[in-house]
């Protein structure tokens, strides 16, 4: 979900490891010259969606990588299968409350450019968690935890994922 931390904890995460981090959403901007507002004007959702998953694809054919990828990737189906299959997927878990508060002014979000953001912000979170839950191998709830707490929760339960070994 957008303000769920992906970035921050994404970048931890593969500082800790001695991994590469990529965040997909900076990926696009940097590969379009510009930024995903933009997009979403010239392109639309769909357009900004194909985008995000060509960039999904070509990322998880790496190896040594974190990737953080857009709060809406897990729509496709098919974004959801190739992080499934090819890598250990992460999920925080943050309530939409918080996520609204972590949101509210940021104007570099085109979901969020509607009349009711704070229920537009529950209404995603409802549609999306359980697409998250269907592929995550570790669940972190991300309320009000540190992102340092947030990313050794994540280090702890990688020891015990089968496929992190």
């Amino acid at each position: 979900m957008m303000g769920a931390g992906k970035t921050t904890i994404g970048r931890e995460l593969a500082k800790r490891c001695g991994m590469r981090f990529v965040d997909c959403d900076h990926e696009i901007e940097a590969r379009t010259g510009v930024n995903i507002p933009t997009i979403f004007e010239i392109e639309g959702e769909a357009g900004f969606r194909r985008r995000e998953s060509q960039v999904i694809d070509e990322l998880t054919r790496s190896d040594g990588v974190v990737i953080a990828t857009g709060g809406g990737a897990v729509l496709d189906p098919a974004n959801r299968a190739l992080l499934a299959e090819r890598g250990v997927v992460i999920y925080l878990n943050v309530p939409p409350q918080i996520l609204w508060e972590r949101t509210r002014n940021d104007r570099n979000r085109p979901l969020l450019q509607v009349p009711n953001p704070r229920e537009h912000i529950a209404a995603l979170h409802r549609q999306r968690d359980p697409l998250y839950r269907e592929i995550a191998d570790i669940i972190v709830d991300g309320g009000r935890s540190n992102p340092g707490s947030m990313v050794r929760q994540i280090l702890k339960a990688l020891e015990s994922c089968e496929k992190w070994s």
